[in-house]
Protein backbone atom coordinates (compact mmCIF):
# COMPACT_ATOMS: atom_id res chain seq x y z
CA UNK A 1 0.00 0.00 0.00
CA UNK A 2 0.96 3.40 -1.02
CA UNK A 3 1.51 6.44 1.42
CA UNK A 4 -1.54 7.89 -0.65
CA UNK A 5 -3.54 5.14 0.03
CA UNK A 6 -2.96 5.15 3.50
CA UNK A 7 -4.48 8.62 3.53
CA UNK A 8 -7.64 8.29 2.04
CA UNK A 9 -10.33 8.72 4.22
CA UNK A 10 -13.72 6.73 2.95
CA UNK A 11 -16.98 6.12 4.67
CA UNK A 12 -18.47 2.12 3.75
CA UNK A 13 -21.82 0.49 5.30
CA UNK A 14 -20.31 -1.91 8.40
CA UNK A 15 -19.25 -5.67 7.11
CA UNK A 16 -18.53 -8.43 9.21
CA UNK A 17 -14.30 -8.21 8.40
CA UNK A 18 -14.63 -4.77 10.75
CA UNK A 19 -15.75 -6.58 13.96
CA UNK A 20 -12.21 -7.91 15.19
CA UNK A 21 -10.44 -4.44 15.05
CA UNK A 22 -13.84 -2.53 15.98
CA UNK A 23 -13.73 -5.03 19.02
CA UNK A 24 -10.38 -3.26 19.64
CA UNK A 25 -11.29 0.08 19.51
CA UNK A 26 -9.97 2.97 21.87
CA UNK A 27 -11.75 5.65 23.31
CA UNK A 28 -10.54 8.36 25.97
CA UNK A 29 -12.51 8.23 29.17
CA UNK A 30 -13.63 11.53 28.27
CA UNK A 31 -14.92 10.96 24.89
CA UNK A 32 -16.93 7.88 26.43
CA UNK A 33 -19.35 10.23 28.08
CA UNK A 34 -20.26 11.26 25.00
CA UNK A 35 -20.80 8.41 22.50
CA UNK A 36 -20.94 4.72 22.22
CA UNK A 37 -18.16 2.16 21.62
CA UNK A 38 -18.95 0.34 18.09
CA UNK A 39 -19.75 -2.75 19.51
CA UNK A 40 -22.58 -1.50 21.88
CA UNK A 41 -23.85 0.75 18.78
CA UNK A 42 -24.11 -2.67 16.49
CA UNK A 43 -25.79 -4.05 18.80
CA UNK A 44 -28.49 -1.75 18.76
CA UNK A 45 -28.55 -1.74 14.65
CA UNK A 46 -28.86 -5.70 14.45
CA UNK A 47 -32.15 -5.13 16.37
CA UNK A 48 -33.17 -1.70 15.16
CA UNK A 49 -33.21 -2.20 10.96
CA UNK A 50 -33.45 1.60 10.63
CA UNK A 51 -29.86 1.94 12.31
CA UNK A 52 -27.18 1.94 9.50
CA UNK A 53 -23.50 1.43 10.84
CA UNK A 54 -21.16 3.12 8.93
CA UNK A 55 -17.30 2.27 9.18
CA UNK A 56 -14.91 5.39 8.10
CA UNK A 57 -11.95 3.58 6.38
CA UNK A 58 -8.44 5.51 6.68
CA UNK A 59 -6.79 3.64 3.54
CA UNK A 60 -7.72 0.30 4.35
CA UNK A 61 -8.13 0.45 7.95
CA UNK A 62 -11.12 0.92 9.97
CA UNK A 63 -10.80 4.08 11.88
CA UNK A 64 -14.31 5.38 12.92
CA UNK A 65 -17.42 4.51 13.16
CA UNK A 66 -21.25 6.24 13.64
CA UNK A 67 -24.42 4.91 13.27
CA UNK A 68 -27.32 6.93 10.15
CA UNK A 69 -30.63 6.08 12.13
CA UNK A 70 -33.82 6.69 10.14
CA UNK A 71 -37.28 6.48 10.95
CA UNK A 72 -38.29 7.00 14.44
CA UNK A 73 -34.40 7.61 15.62
CA UNK A 74 -34.89 11.50 14.30
CA UNK A 75 -38.24 11.68 15.66
CA UNK A 76 -36.92 12.87 18.94
CA UNK A 77 -34.83 15.89 17.55
CA UNK A 78 -36.95 16.39 14.58
CA UNK A 79 -40.44 16.87 12.60
CA UNK A 80 -38.55 16.77 9.21
CA UNK A 81 -39.61 13.35 8.35
CA UNK A 82 -36.82 13.29 5.60
CA UNK A 83 -33.86 13.53 7.57
CA UNK A 84 -31.79 11.05 8.77
CA UNK A 85 -29.76 11.20 12.58
CA UNK A 86 -26.21 10.98 12.43
CA UNK A 87 -25.21 9.21 15.63
CA UNK A 88 -22.38 7.24 18.24
CA UNK A 89 -19.77 9.14 15.93
CA UNK A 90 -16.13 8.45 17.30
CA UNK A 91 -12.79 8.23 15.51
CA UNK A 92 -10.43 5.37 17.50
CA UNK A 93 -7.77 6.76 19.81
CA UNK A 94 -5.10 5.74 17.47
CA UNK A 95 -6.37 7.33 14.49
CA UNK A 96 -7.30 10.42 16.41
CA UNK A 97 -4.97 13.97 14.97
CA UNK A 98 -4.92 13.16 11.48
CA UNK A 99 -7.82 15.12 10.17
CA UNK A 100 -9.97 11.99 9.27
CA UNK A 101 -12.94 13.20 11.52
CA UNK A 102 -12.97 16.30 9.18
CA UNK A 103 -12.67 14.47 6.05
CA UNK A 104 -15.37 12.30 6.96
CA UNK A 105 -17.42 14.75 8.09
CA UNK A 106 -16.57 16.39 4.63
CA UNK A 107 -17.73 12.63 2.70
CA UNK A 108 -21.48 12.62 4.81
CA UNK A 109 -23.28 14.35 2.14
CA UNK A 110 -22.07 12.65 -0.82
CA UNK A 111 -22.64 9.19 1.06
CA UNK A 112 -25.93 10.01 2.10
CA UNK A 113 -27.17 11.55 -1.63
CA UNK A 114 -25.86 8.00 -2.90
CA UNK A 115 -27.33 5.66 -0.34
CA UNK A 116 -30.14 7.73 0.98
CA UNK A 117 -31.37 9.38 -2.02
CA UNK A 118 -34.80 10.56 -0.10
CA UNK A 119 -33.13 12.22 2.40
CA UNK A 120 -32.78 16.10 2.40
CA UNK A 121 -30.96 16.40 5.98
CA UNK A 122 -28.89 15.12 8.67
CA UNK A 123 -29.34 16.17 12.30
CA UNK A 124 -27.41 15.26 15.05
CA UNK A 125 -27.02 15.64 18.77
CA UNK A 126 -23.30 17.32 20.58
CA UNK A 127 -22.82 18.00 23.80
CA UNK A 128 -22.35 21.31 25.31
CA UNK A 129 -19.51 20.44 26.87
CA UNK A 130 -18.07 18.44 23.76
CA UNK A 131 -16.15 21.27 22.23
CA UNK A 132 -13.62 19.30 19.93
CA UNK A 133 -17.05 17.38 18.41
CA UNK A 134 -18.78 20.73 17.86
CA UNK A 135 -16.12 22.37 15.94
CA UNK A 136 -15.44 19.10 13.78
CA UNK A 137 -18.91 19.29 12.68
CA UNK A 138 -19.30 22.94 12.20
CA UNK A 139 -16.20 22.82 9.93
CA UNK A 140 -18.03 20.22 8.42
CA UNK A 141 -21.48 22.62 7.43
CA UNK A 142 -23.09 21.44 10.04
CA UNK A 143 -25.74 24.43 11.53
CA UNK A 144 -27.08 25.13 15.17
CA UNK A 145 -30.29 26.75 14.85
CA UNK A 146 -30.89 26.82 18.77
CA UNK A 147 -32.47 24.10 19.56
CA UNK A 148 -31.70 21.64 22.41
CA UNK A 149 -32.11 18.63 23.79
CA UNK A 150 -31.30 16.82 27.32
CA UNK A 151 -28.87 14.27 27.14
CA UNK A 152 -26.96 11.27 29.59
CA UNK A 153 -24.46 13.82 30.23
CA UNK A 154 -26.52 17.19 30.35
CA UNK A 155 -27.48 19.75 27.58
CA UNK A 156 -27.34 18.59 23.98
CA UNK A 157 -27.19 21.41 20.76
CA UNK A 158 -28.65 19.91 17.79
CA UNK A 159 -27.73 20.53 14.15
CA UNK A 160 -28.14 19.84 11.03
CA UNK A 161 -26.75 20.01 7.70
CA UNK A 162 -28.94 20.63 4.81
CA UNK A 163 -28.42 17.86 1.73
Amino acid sequence: MSIVEKEIVSLVFYKPEYKERLLNYRLSAEQQRYTAFPVDALQRCESEPDRHPIVILYGYQPAGFFVLHGGEGVKEFSNNNDAILLRAYSINAEFQGKGIASQSIKLLNPFVKKHFPDVNEIILAVNHANIAAQTVYKKGGFVDQGIRAMGREGEMFICHLDI
